[in-house]
């Protein structure tokens, strides 16, 4: 319950324009102090969250354990971390491009579900809650590779989870 209090506090501040991406090129030593936020752990944490359930616990663990492996005792970038689960998936999925539009961008998607019938459709853009005029830029190109996961009425949520990655405006 903390850690959902702390995702929604943090998510009030990434709706904002003036919000950052988890990850940018810094130029300065301050831009890197601003950089380690409270926006960015947490995000960060539910984005770690988010491609575990996507993926799978033992998919997600067996990828960790391939980037402490080569990367212990030296240095790592974020790219490093999606290549490892690049190599555990063995090219079903790229992890790199996925998780990219998620630490590259400020903010994150609203997603609109709608069912006619048996079909379902659904549609993506940049969620703002407020928009503050002298701040305002437009944020069109946002695309988010979103994994999607849902049941139907033929299975229960522990033994028959269907998945889908919307990366297209709009999909299924």
């Amino acid at each position: 319950e903390d850690f959902l209090n702390l995702i929604f506090k943090a998510m009030m501040k990434d709706v904002l324009n003036s919000s950052h991406p988890v990850s940018s090129a810094v130029q300065s030593s301050e831009q890197i102090e601003e950089m380690f936020d409270a926006l960015s752990y947490i995000k960060g944490a539910s984005l770690l969250l988010m491609l575990k359930h996507y993926l799978s616990k033992d998919v997600f663990q067996a990828g960790i354990e391939v980037y402490l492996h080569n990367h212990s005792y030296g240095t790592a970038q974020s790219d490093d971390l999606w290549d490892s689960m690049n190599e555990i998936t063995n090219g079903t999925l790229d992890v790199k491009k996925m998780m990219k539009t998620w630490i590259e961008h400020k903010g994150f998607p609203l997603v609109t579900v709608v069912r006619k019938g048996k079909n379902i459709s659904v549609q993506q853009e940049k969620f703002l809650y407020r928009v503050e005029p002298e701040n305002w830029t437009s944020d069109a190109s946002y695309l988010w590779h979103i994994p999607l996961t849902y049941i139907t009425n033929r299975c229960n949520f522990t033994h028959c989870t269907n998945a889908y990655l919307l990366d297209q405006k709009s999909g299924m």
